[in-house]
């Protein structure tokens, strides 16, 4: 089992910029991933991490604008959101693959945050 405990949303104006955080306890896994859902929307990948490695993924509409890290330490990974948009508007989800799935799919990843809400205002 893994937990996974998510903070850093909140209600920002256009162009700012905010910090998620997901601290992960448990048992250990090889990617931490953050994925979002606008309301009507489908669930869509914004960002994963292997844990061993460090190497990092975006999804093409992010890179740039957000930057996923971790610390090993602290089993955490962080989601650092720049320039953000009205259209950025979700809640966002940690998420934890115990094995090498693909880090792109929602169905890969084994354990999931509660999320946390992200309001952009224009």
């Amino acid at each position: 089992q893994v937990q996974l405990v998510e903070s850093g949303g909140g209600l920002v104006q256009a162009g700012g910029s905010l910090r998620l955080s997901c601290t992960a306890s448990g048992r250990t896994f090889s990617t931490m991933g953050w994925f979002r859902q606008a309301p009507g929307k489908e669930r869509e990948f914004v960002a994963a991490i292997r844990w061993s490695s460090g190497r990092t993924y975006y999804a093409d509409s992010k890179k740039g604008r957000f930057i996923i890290s971790r610390d090993n330490v602290k089993n955490t990974v962080y989601l650092q959101m720049n320039s953000l948009k009205p259209e950025d508007t979700a809640v966002y989800y940690c998420a934890v693959d115990v094995d090498y799935g693909s880090v792109y799919s929602p169905s890969a990843y084994d354990y999931w945050g509660q999320g946390t809400q992200v309001t952009v205002s224009s």
